[in-house]
């Protein structure tokens, strides 16, 4: 079953038995999505949080949160809002616990993709950098 807070602000996120796999490579498979788990994965921290409006993506605000709730919904990442904040934080103790070594493969990849095509992320290619737009 879902997981949701009591208040109605909350969002439902799946359990941890709930994750697929399939979801969870749908999710990663977009540069967009990459990208946001790439610079959730950056941050210090098993529990390290970012707010929506952190990220930049060359994409518009409505694209942008509908990357946020596909990341949401598959598991791979978690949401809260923090006052006026929605922040996100990557599930990697959950993902780990199910398809070990998982998350950190393909983190690695996308970083070996970029110094092989010294792409650098300026195309949304799964780099850090962007252009324009938010939300979340």
């Amino acid at each position: 079953m879902t997981t949701a807070a009591p208040s109605s602000r909350a969002l439902a996120h799946p359990t941890r038995d709930e994750i697929r796999l399939e979801s969870v490579l749908h999710a990663l498979a977009d540069p967009m999505r990459l990208r946001v788990v790439r610079e959730l994965a950056a941050e210090e921290g098993e529990d390290a949080e970012l707010a929506c409006s952190h990220f930049v993506l060359p994409v518009t605000k409505s694209t942008t949160t509908h990357h946020f709730r596909v990341l949401r919904e598959s598991g791979v990442i978690r949401q809260i809002y923090r006052g006026t904040a929605k922040m996100s934080a990557l599930r990697h103790a959950d993902l780990d616990a199910l398809f070990p070594g998982l998350l950190d493969s393909v983190l690695a990849a996308a970083a070996r993709q970029d110094d092989r095509l010294g792409d650098g992320g300026s195309d949304g290619a799964g780099g850090l950098g962007g252009l324009g737009g938010l939300g979340g």
